[in-house]
């Protein structure tokens, strides 16, 4: 279940990195079987740290041939499009990765007794790898000869775009040839175009190497010894494609040479697969990136000088300018992330023992493969790793979990040594060495030396007093972790500058810090942190869409009369029903996922079928069968900016208007929904309701109440249209266009379906044709003025008395309407009414309906929406959901 909710969650709101894997397109063929597969190949990426493109295509049980052992050792051959590799069954033993692309051949052996099904593997540095007790052989053998056909192919095809170049570092630090591009012999294609920005082709530390001036013989020879000990590993295990076991793992925990650094972060990460794979890839993105401005450049252009900026290579134009093109360079590779702060000090350190294009294809690496999720907009994977961290201090240190009940400070503090690998907040010569053991270990390295920390500090933090003072006690000490074997000039971390107490410290070595992390905790496997991820990850992302509900709400509320309740119930209900689109909707782009980067109120937005949907449940107007038509009207003026999508303000302020409003601001919505551009020229021309004996414009226009009176309603109206003049006067609300006759027809024909089975029917038919009678005549009448008055000026041209002598044509029982006679000839000269057209404007209509205490009544009438929202919970779903069942 853990799974499916894992699915289910980032499938809807994690859609910045959230890639659905084919097989769970269909919500409806996901089973048991298909999600034990996702979760193996999940397990796959992870323990290997391939990219999430590699499909895991095959899992068998076999032994390796391990040299160090002298003997076989049992483990799980995993497969996929480009790699092949090797896990023990014994945890931590032996790891082995083999990129098809060093792959010379895939042979099958002679069976034998001792070694059953025999398969060899043979790379090009002249080694090979021999695999037994094989099910299957055949089968498997068969297909890896297929993929390494395909790389092979690709390879040749590479040779003959692109020279041989080299890919690693010169010397001192390292010399490394790959030639599965091309040789010095085959002919060189022309790229066709000079490129304008020179990369560097060495690493900054060769140039700005930080070596003490006093540097001891023993850091010297120290350095050599680790030197050393590295080249016996390499003639042992491989070089390129080694045996990653327990010797290697003690031989990164003592620090990697300063020499070898760079080239086993790039074997140690695979970044060498990619930067082989892409020859020119890098200086082509470059060239088309720079200089082109956007959010992140502007970003990236605000932290270059943040930048390890104690360094020397970073206070040269040399450095500035390589970190400027690799962050560049990678935010116009990949957008979904762009730039996130602290991929500045992650790029700066990577350019001081790399190339650039390496640094490159390392940062690469570490922010999708290595560090997946953590830079986003949301840095959700970062969060994730927080909340598995308090999980792991609860069950790895009970002791302080039991003092400290509230362990999320601790988890808060931590951020900035997942996001950075402690290069923020230690010291560079220390950290460094953290950094080798991410390269190694991945993401547990960083767990591990966490717990490490947090157990060094545990009786001081048990005593503090605050979150303020824990921090204090963490930062003090992670600043007083030295590396005395370091040949690096020290470089004291930024925020160490600030310290105001000039107290001793006792002072930490980090070769002792990384010992006690592996002893008390590096029994932490891969499986162990995926399953707590996938378990933190919906409780993170659940947290974030409750944060993003309450936002909306505050920014929503002010502006409407419905309680908080009742309007995040509508929030809810808006939520789920672009949630029931992604899964049964059409399939449109825009509206798969929601844009977690807009405004809160912009997070999730529905489209017309969808408010139509939510306006069948919801809509205290039901009009019957006409109902959908003043649905897809009421969208048309709801979608000002007409991208046919509709924010949860826009809703909420339209349904408050339906429920809370003042009976003029209902009237004024349902009067914009029957003039443009919520009436368009291609609704349809149905039976008008005004062909009948109700609205007959000779009517007399008075009704005796049942006290006997007479209503006079010339009387009436002549008094609302006054004081609706003056409140005009006072609100300076922008004055609504008129209606023509056509859209009066669909008006009058929404008041008559709105109506239909309401207790109070007749009365209501009733009232509203003595309504339509009236203002007939009003539009008759101002009708006959603009007529009237039009000839008049053709007649007498600027003269005064003009108006009195087209008033005087007037009859006299329609005095009454003379007071719109201006408002009328106004409309005339702004707009592009025909002479003598019929209309009527949105006070006349407000003026007449209040003629009527019965339409006053039913337009004020209290409505529960908690009762229409509790009966939308229950019939969302079968709504949208039904007729996909009946197809």
């Amino acid at each position: 279940m853990e799974q499916l909710a894992d699915i289910t969650i980032r499938r809807l709101l994690d859609n910045e990195v959230f890639e659905l894997d084919q097989s769970l397109q269909e919500p409806a063929h996901i089973t048991k079987r298909v999600l034990e597969e996702r979760a193996q190949k999940e397990y796959f990426r992870a323990l290997f740290r391939l990219p999430r493109q590699e499909r895991l295509l095959e899992v068998v049980k076999c032994s390796l041939w391990t040299p160090f052992s002298r003997c076989h050792t049992a483990g799980t051959v995993y497969t996929s499009d480009s790699y092949v590799c090797f896990v023990s069954k014994e945890e931590g033993c032996c790891t082995l990765v083999i990129p098809l692309r060093e792959v010379i051949s895939i042979e099958k052996m002679e069976n034998t007794s001792l070694l059953p099904n025999p398969v060899i593997i043979s790379i090009r540095s002249k080694k090979a790898f021999q695999f037994i007790e094989i099910e299957n052989r055949d089968s498997l053998v068969e297909s890896m000869s297929q993929r390494l056909e395909s790389v092979q192919h690709k390879q040749q095809t590479c040779r003959k775009k692109t020279r041989s170049k080299e890919l690693i570092s010169p010397l001192p630090y390292y010399s490394l040839y790959y030639d599965d591009m091309c040789t010095d012999s085959e002919p060189i294609e022309p790229t066709g175009k000079q490129n304008r920005h020179s990369l560097n082709e060495e690493a900054l530390m060769s140039t700005f190497h930080q070596t003490e001036p006093e540097t001891s013989d023993s850091k010297v020879t120290m350095e050599q010894v680790k030197e050393g000990l590295w080249q016996d590993h390499f003639s042992e295990y491989g070089r390129s494609c080694m045996f990653r076991t327990e010797k290697i793992r003690k031989l990164v925990a003592m620090g990697i040479p300063e020499s070898l650094r760079g080239e086993l972060w790039l074997t140690f990460s695979d970044a060498i697969t990619d930067l082989a794979s892409h020859p020119d890839y890098y200086a082509n993105l470059v060239e088309e990136s720079m200089g082109k401005c956007c959010m992140a450049t502007e970003e990236i252009e605000r932290d270059l000088h943040r930048s390890l900026p104690e360094h020397p290579a970073f206070q040269n134009e040399t450095g500035i300018a390589a970190l400027r093109r690799v962050l560049t360079a990678y935010a116009y590779r990949n957008p979904k992330i762009g730039y996130c702060q602290s991929m500045n000090i992650l790029a700066s350190v990577l350019l001081l023992y790399a190339k650039e294009e390496e640094a490159f294809w390392l940062l690469v690496a570490v922010c999708e493969k290595m560090l997946p999720d953590y830079f986003n907009r949301r840095v959700i994977g970062a969060q994730v790793d927080q909340s598995v961290f308090e999980e792991l201090i609860k069950e790895r240190l009970p002791e302080l979990s039991e003092h400290s009940t509230d362990l999320s400070a601790l988890s808060s503090i931590s951020l900035s040594w997942f996001l950075t690998l402690f290069l923020s907040i230690m010291p560079f010569e220390s950290a460094i060495r953290v950094v080798d053991c991410f390269f190694f270990e991945g993401i547990k390295a960083i767990f591990q030396l966490g717990l490490a920390v947090i157990d060094a500090n545990a009786v001081d933090l048990c005593n503090s007093k605050d979150d303020g003072q824990a921090m204090m006690i963490l930062t003090r000490f992670l600043d007083h972790v030295k590396n005395q074997e370091s040949p690096l000039h020290c470089i004291t971390s930024q925020h160490a500058c600030f310290e105001d107490d000039k107290e001793s410290f006792q002072e930490t070595e980090i070769a002792d810090l990384i010992r006690d992390s592996y002893e008390k905790f590096g029994d932490m496997t891969v499986e162990q942190i995926e399953r707590l991820r996938c378990r933190h990850r919906i409780r993170v992302l659940q947290t974030h869409e409750d944060t993003a509900k309450e936002n909306t709400l505050r920014v929503v509320a002010p502006d409407i009369l419905l309680t908080l309740e009742e309007l995040g119930e509508v929030y809810d209900l808006f939520k789920r029903e672009h949630f029931i689109n992604c899964y049964w909707g059409e399939n449109v782009p825009v509206l798969q996922y929601h844009e977690p980067s807009l405004q809160y109120v912009d997070q999730y937005r529905i489209d017309r079928p969808q408010f139509k949907s939510l306006y069948n449940l919801l809509s205290p107007w039901m009009c019957g069968v006409h109902t959908d038509t003043v649905a897809h009207r009421a969208f048309r003026l709801l979608d000002e900016n007409m991208d046919s999508l509709i924010n949860f303000k826009e809703f909420a302020v339209c349904l408050d208007t339906m429920y809370c409003e003042e009976l003029n601001e209902k009237i004024r919505l349902l009067y914009r929904l029957h003039i443009p551009p919520a009436l368009t020229e291609n609704d349809g021309e149905e039976q008008s309701p005004l062909k009948t004996p109700l609205l007959s414009t000779t009517r007399p226009l008075c009704v005796a109440p049942s006290n006997g009176e007479v209503n006079d309603y010339q009387e009436q109206l002549r008094q609302m249209l006054k004081d609706l003049a003056k409140d005009k006067e006072k609100n300076h609300e922008k004055e609504l266009p008129t209606m023509n006759q056509r859209e009066f027809i669909q008006f009058c024909k929404t008041l008559y379906s709105m109506f239909h089975e309401d207790p109070n029917e007749n009365e209501l038919c009733q009232a509203i044709a003595t309504v339509t009678t009236l203002l007939l005549q009003i539009g008759e009448v101002g009708q006959r003025i603009r007529s009237l008055g039009s000839t008049s000026e053709e007649s007498s041209g600027n003269d005064d008395g003009g108006d009195a002598a087209a008033c005087s044509r007037v009859p006299e029982e329609d005095s009454v309407f003379m007071d719109t006679r201006d408002t009328a000839r106004k409309n005339s000269q702004t707009s592009t009414l025909t002479e003598g057209e019929w209309t009527v404007t949105f006070e006349q209509i407000l003026a007449s309906l209040l003629t009527e205490q019965s339409l006053v009544n039913f337009f004020e009438k209290p409505v529960d929406l908690k009762t229409r929202i509790e009966s939308a919970k229950l019939n969302q779903y079968d709504q949208r959901i039904a007729p996909l069942l009946f197809e």
